[in-house]
């Protein structure tokens, strides 16, 4: 059986090594890379499971790599990264990130974070029992086995959390989710007052669907209480 595989890319030596230090202990391959270039082909050349990014590399920056990385893969990404403020962390999501920790860090909150996308990864590549097949929601139509979404017949470029997010809304025509409910059924995790990373990915996403917010045309917003897909 082949080991899964982690990406560890970090020009600081002393990081990337502590960081493999603590996953190998979990029976993780990993391939380390100290520039962007590197991380761009060891994505292209072999098969890896998860990228833990830094944003300030040589060559290309965590940013662009994440940018090369999602026009054709949906492997998890983590940003490891100095850089601490709410605009960074919300740049790395918005790019297509899946999760944003700040140096320092605790190796085993790294950890648990790793096993946790690892986790939601393996169920959502499962194939499914019962094929839910496409929805359709206004000019929408979603499909979860192309995990492809189009807007009156044009291809809609989401990330994966946009996706996910869209999907959970359209799948639950009549139900309210709140920023806690969107929290733990996508990223799989406890909330933990992350209530900022999801209005950053519905804002995102209301922009690639076109909507004039203060019409909220396909997502309408339930002042007070949460989320739900117009019909």
């Amino acid at each position: 059986m082949r080991r899964i595989t982690i990406l560890i890319a970090d020009d600081e030596v002393e990081i990337a090594d502590l960081v493999a230090l603590h996953l190998q202990k979990e029976g993780y391959h990993i391939v380390k890379a100290s520039d962007g270039k590197a991380a761009i082909h060891a994505i292209q050349s072999q098969s890896i499971d998860l990228a833990i990014l830094d944003i300030m590399m040589p060559e290309l920056d965590g940013y662009e790599v994440t940018r090369q990385i999602r026009e054709k893969n949906h492997l998890p990404i983590i940003f490891l990264s100095a850089k601490t403020s709410d605009l960074d962390k919300i740049t790395g999501l918005v790019m297509g990130a899946d999760d944003y920790m700040t140096k320092p860090f605790n190796p085993m909150e790294l950890v648990a974070r790793v096993n946790s996308q690892l986790r939601r990864s393996k169920v959502f590549n499962q194939p499914a029992v019962v094929n839910t097949g496409v929805l359709e929601a206004g000019g929408l139509t979603i499909s979860p086995d192309q995990h492809t979404v189009t807007l009156y017949g044009e291809v809609i470029e989401l990330t994966p959390k946009e996706f996910d997010i869209l999907y959970l809304l359209a799948s639950h025509p009549k139900q309210i989710f709140c920023a806690e409910n969107i929290f733990q059924q996508v990223w799989g995790e406890a909330y933990y007052d992350r209530g900022n990373t999801v209005m950053v990915h519905i804002r995102t996403l209301r922009k690639k669907l076109g909507e004039d917010i203060s019409k909220n045309k396909f997502i309408k917003t339930i002042w007070g209480v949460g989320y739900t897909i117009n019909e």
